[in-house]
């Protein structure tokens, strides 16, 4: 079995900047790819949070944390990239027709040896093995938002995925500090999304519906079930233009009235206004300092 050493990501947006540093921070020698020089530099200007993040929520010494970033090394030329690679991560955005360009052209470049996975959150790996021209060496790797405490790692196969390389993809998890979780078989929205995903769409019906408003949501949430989120703070997390892919993709794939209703909803009334979660600093809360985070908020 082939050791990994050298590690791509692929995208530097939200979760490809924090799988980069996690793997690097665990000792991985990591490419970041992107596009564009700029997106390259906004990732460096994340890594200086992630460091912050780290010594809050993980007591990660200073010294390890610099260590890491001198691991990382950026390129916009995608041969270039995998040119070490031993296993690579995509993070690129959730399309199917923009991944199967992206992987007939990562084919081309990669050494034989590459094991490619995706982290894509809604797409299935056999939706696009055949491009990767390696089926065998191809899975899914999903990662969770704000990943180095949120450490659940879903490793899901295809038919095609030969077992060797998923027991390996399934160690590198857990090697850079993650709680693996396998997947025995392709399942839309893995384990994770497949609880998550309900409980959002509940609390977006209700609220798009004009049941309660998105403070009364999360309460009822938070009180009677002990939690120190509800599923409308949850999405500014989240992210809209996420949650909106998510919900595009399930309303093409499915053709059910509701999902289509439920993209209308959030295009008018998040994506199309920039209100677009945390990171826009609005969403169904205002930040910095959200409501839920108020002492009084469950009074």
């Amino acid at each position: 079995m082939m050791k990994i050493k050298n590690v791509t990501v692929f995208g530097s947006g939200v979760l490809g900047a924090q799988i980069a540093f996690q793997t690097a921070y665990r000792g991985y020698q990591v490419t970041l790819f992107d596009i564009k020089d700029e997106l390259l530099e906004q990732a460096k200007l994340k890594f200086a949070q992630f460091k912050e993040f780290y010594q809050q929520d993980l007591n990660a010494p200073p010294a390890d944390l610099d260590d890491a970033l001198t691991r990382i090394y950026f390129t916009t030329d995608l041969a270039e990239s995998v040119k070490d690679a031993d296993l690579t991560i995509e993070a690129i955005p959730e399309n199917i027709q923009i991944k199967k360009e992206f992987y007939t052209r990562l084919g081309a470049v990669a050494p034989a040896k590459t094991i490619f996975c995706t982290n894509s959150s809604t797409l299935l790996p056999s939706q696009f093995a055949v491009e990767t021209g390696r089926p065998g060496q191809f899975l899914a790797l999903h990662f969770a938002n704000y990943l180095w405490k949120n450490n659940v790692a879903e490793i899901m196969g295809h038919a095609g995925t030969d077992q060797e390389i998923f027991d390996q993809v399934v160690q590198f998890a857990k090697s850079i500090g993650m709680l693996a979780i396998p997947i025995y078989k392709e399942q839309p929205g893995y384990v994770m999304n497949s609880l998550l995903v309900p409980w959002l769409m509940a609390g977006l019906d209700l609220f798009r519906n004009g049941i309660a408003d998105a403070a009364s949501i999360d309460k009822t949430w938070m009180k009677t079930l002990g939690a120190t989120l509800g599923p409308m703070a949850m999405s500014d997390l989240v992210g809209m233009n996420t949650a909106y892919n998510v919900i595009k993709s399930y309303a093409e794939s499915t053709g059910d009235e509701v999902w289509k209703q439920r993209q209308d909803f959030m295009k008018e009334n998040f994506i199309d206004k920039n209100k677009l979660g945390i990171s826009s600093g609005e969403g169904f809360y205002k930040y910095p300092n959200p409501a839920y985070q108020d002492a009084d908020f469950l009074k």
